[in-house]
């Protein structure tokens, strides 16, 4: 019987190694991926908006900086206005 316990522990030990291999593989690989992807995307979001956005002598990240500040200042604007009409009703 003890016997029985110590081959059913290995095998278990073996199915339980075997598993945390294949999910280590597959959890690095996507990182991978997804890094590459990602980084990509940041490449060209830059070269956009170096290219399409930015203003005489600004940089990119002020670029980024000026564009986000103008896209909260609409929503709350948006907010604002939403606000106002439901009060009309």
């Amino acid at each position: 019987m003890a016997d029985l316990k110590k081959v059913n522990g290995e095998i278990a030990e073996s199915v339980t190694g075997g598993f945390q291999k294949i999910e280590e593989g597959v959890v690095g690989g996507y990182k991978k991926i997804e890094s590459s992807v990602v980084g990509a995307f940041q490449n060209v979001e830059d070269k956009f908006v170096g290219h399409f956005l930015t203003h005489e002598g600004e940089s990119v990240e002020d670029a980024k900086a000026r564009l986000a500040a103008e896209q909260a200042a609409r929503e709350e604007q948006a907010k604002a206005e939403a606000g106002k009409n439901a009060g009309r009703r």
